[in-house]
């Protein structure tokens, strides 16, 4: 079955089309992604009505070419997968009204997915991975601890009190005049910098040693950098610090996540699992106790819609749809 991906929860539109045959299995045949970072830098961040708005725009051209990519057209599509939540309500909106346009012009089922469950599953893209399994779901906004049981049954363990470790990134790059995306300029400078030279404090959630809290991180490093403790020091120096931070209070929960469930496979995954030091860091601590860490390729941390047509394959292989009237949920829960 060939399934098309449609992908707008934030400010990427996004669409791919995978081949797949068997639950938990497929090959990508195309994704593309139309990405608003240009429009939003000015702002320092994503701009809700210019995401929805550009999507109205570019949503039908990136399907378009994602089907050109995979070298098929609509009448070869067997199902569409499409996001309903979480995310910006107006940007899901576009996403799913195109894609149950296409659905009941096609007379083709439609199923809505959960953002999450499509990071959950973005490393079954490249990888075969055996179940049950322990993810690490970290991005812009969302950080999550889960079991994936089996598709469709996950469990969640942990999660962030506040801040998501994406949003502290930005925040912190906002604060230091890095610009946006504020991810990749911290890690950037951050390679250029000494980790061990600032210390920035830790922080654990008492009582709760899964869940993870990143506002206590952002407000140490908008007390240096406004009160005047960094003056002097390298700014490279500072980011190294802060992404160090941010990489331990990541690391700690989940290694002891796998130590609870017993879990010998991590997936990492979502947009800041393209963070290279985080990736070395969790890969190099599970390997000292025996474990495996498992990553998407880069293209499929962030935000993608071949992640889309994964979480929706085993549902469309199985002969489920959802009804034309479903709607976008901003605050969907996994």
């Amino acid at each position: 079955m060939l399934i098309l991906g449609i992908e707008s929860s934030c400010d990427d539109a996004a669409a791919a089309v995978i081949e797949t045959r068997e639950p938990g299995l497929a090959s990508v045949r195309s994704s593309v992604i139309a990405n608003q970072d240009e429009i939003h830098r000015r702002y320092g961040g994503v701009v809700p009505e210019l995401a929805s708005r550009n999507h109205v725009i570019t949503i039908l051209p990136v399907i378009e070419q994602a089907l050109e990519a995979a070298g098929c057209g609509l009448g070869d599509i067997g199902g569409i997968a499409v996001t309903r939540g979480p995310g910006l309500v107006g940007s899901l909106l576009v996403g799913l009204m195109c894609a149950k346009g296409l659905a009941q012009a096609l007379g083709i089922a439609i199923v809505g997915v959960n953002h999450i469950e499509g990071h959950l599953l973005a490393p079954l893209l490249e990888h075969r991975i055996a179940r049950p399994f322990l993810a690490l779901v970290v991005s812009g906004g969302h950080t999550e601890l889960f079991v994936v049981e089996d598709l469709g049954r996950y469990r969640r363990l942990g999660r962030t009190r506040d801040d998501a470790a994406g949003e502290a990134f930005d925040k912190v790059a906002k604060l230091m005049g890095l610009g946006y995306p504020g991810g990749k300029a911290i890690e950037e400078l951050a390679r250029r910098g000494n980790r061990k030279r600032v210390r920035v404090p830790r922080a654990r959630v008492r009582g709760a040693p899964l869940d993870f809290s990143f506002s206590g991180v952002k407000t140490a490093m908008a007390t240096m950098l406004r009160g005047g403790a960094a003056a002097g020091t390298l700014r490279e120096d500072l980011a190294a610090g802060f992404q160090e931070a941010v990489v331990d209070m990541l690391v700690g929960p989940t290694l002891a996540a796998a130590r609870e469930t017993g879990a010998d496979v991590i997936a990492l995954t979502g947009g800041v699992a393209a963070n290279l030091s985080l990736r070395e860091r969790l890969a190099a601590a599970a390997a000292e106790e025996g474990r495996t860490v498992v990553a998407p390729s880069l293209k499929f941390c962030t935000d993608n819609a071949a992640m889309i047509a994964m979480a929706g394959s085993y549902r469309l292989l199985r002969g489920e749809r959802d009804a034309l009237n479903i709607d976008a949920q901003a605050d969907l829960s996994l």
